[in-house]
């Protein structure tokens, strides 16, 4: 079976996307969504960078698209800084009856507990209005740390800890709003950026934590969060911009799910800009991996190292977020309305790819 898909956004992961839908056998590209009047009237295949045309042209025209009636819809718009926006958006969407994969918001791909329930409850409305489902997905928060993990705890006889880390340099992620303004790279060591002030690392993650404790049937006391920055030794520059000498150019952060004060069930971030900086701290095999460790009997520890065609383990995040989506859309079209999460879905392969 074919099913026709838009791609809304071709950004980072969206134009990952794009290549992703045009390779897979099952998905049929019926329209592009873009924000930025410059492209506006360009072919698919350019704004992918494949070097030849896919026949659809980008539009801004949201409802021209959305009547089309497509099966599902791939959302990658930006939604750290627009959260309520991207809302809003997949509320629109499910209404018209589309399905919809989306890299955000993060906290929908499992919000109980997580968030209030006003902050999901319209999108799970309007899933039920649509008769459509949304899964929220990527590869974190998603494949490296709620696939991952639950598949090692399946050969576990003692859990004791669950930890899932993501130990990266972000030197050539092309992302300013997210390093400098978000994540508060190249900003005053004793200025708290937004993804530090308090309660963001558990929206932002805390689905990470409540989704393994629901697999694994733990109850949590409480999720608690913790970090620390690195300051850079010396000017320099990555692909975003400069890091003043003094400025913070690494971050280590855990959201921590707590059981009689322990951590239990931990998503950690180990992200730097520069390989050197805090070798105290985890650090990657390879260039840079989703480490998942389970502590019990017996312990596990399992690494998913990334690396690109181009050299980039940058490039292969972005692939896998977008490719999680792509290849989930059979599953998602075909299973009940509502809201998805890793564990409402089959295992996920990829199709035709061998070629």
């Amino acid at each position: 079976m074919t099913y026709r898909v838009v791609q809304w956004s071709t950004g980072n992961v969206g134009r990952n996307a794009l290549i992703g839908i045009d390779a897979h056998p099952d998905l049929e590209l019926a329209g592009v969504w873009v924000s930025n009047p410059a492209k506006v009237g360009r072919d698919a295949g350019d704004l992918a960078g494949l070097g030849r045309s896919l026949g659809v042209t980008a539009t801004d025209d949201a409802d021209a698209l959305l009547a089309l009636r497509p099966d599902c819809v791939v959302y990658t718009s930006m939604a750290d800084v627009r959260v309520m926006e991207a809302v809003d958006d997949l509320c629109r969407i499910l209404r018209t009856g589309a399905n919809v994969v989306s890299s955000s918001p993060v906290f929908l791909q499992f919000p109980d507990g997580v968030v209030p329930p006003e902050m999901s409850g319209p999108v799970r409305e309007a899933a039920a209005e649509g008769g459509a489902s949304l899964f929220v997905n990527g590869i974190d928060p998603g494949f490296a740390n709620d696939v991952l993990p639950l598949a090692l705890t399946g050969i576990s006889e003692r859990i004791d800890e669950v930890r899932c880390l993501e130990i990266l340099n972000y030197a050539t992620y092309d992302q300013r709003t997210v390093l400098f303004d978000i994540m508060g790279f190249g900003r005053p060591m004793d200025e708290t950026p937004l993804l530090l002030q308090p309660g963001v690392l558990t929206m932002a993650w805390g689905s990470v934590v409540r989704q393994l404790a629901a697999a694994l049937d733990v109850e949590l006391d409480e999720i608690g969060e913790w970090h620390q920055r690195h300051p850079a030794p010396e000017t320099f520059q990555v692909t975003s911009g400069t890091i003043e000498k003094g400025t913070a150019a690494a971050l280590h952060f855990e959201v921590r799910g707590l059981r009689g004060g322990k951590p239990v069930i931990v998503l950690e971030h180990v992200t730097r800009l520069r390989d050197d900086l805090a070798p105290g701290w985890p650090q990657p095999a390879g260039v840079g991996c989703y480490r998942v460790e389970v502590r019990g009997e017996p312990d596990y520890m399992i690494d998913l190292q990334l690396l690109g065609s181009d050299g980039d383990h940058n490039t292969a995040g972005l692939k896998a977020t977008a490719m999680r989506l792509v290849n989930a859309i059979p599953a998602v079209v075909q299973a009940p309305p509502g809201l998805l999460t890793a564990m409402d879905l089959p295992l996920i392969p990829g199709r035709g790819l061998l070629r």
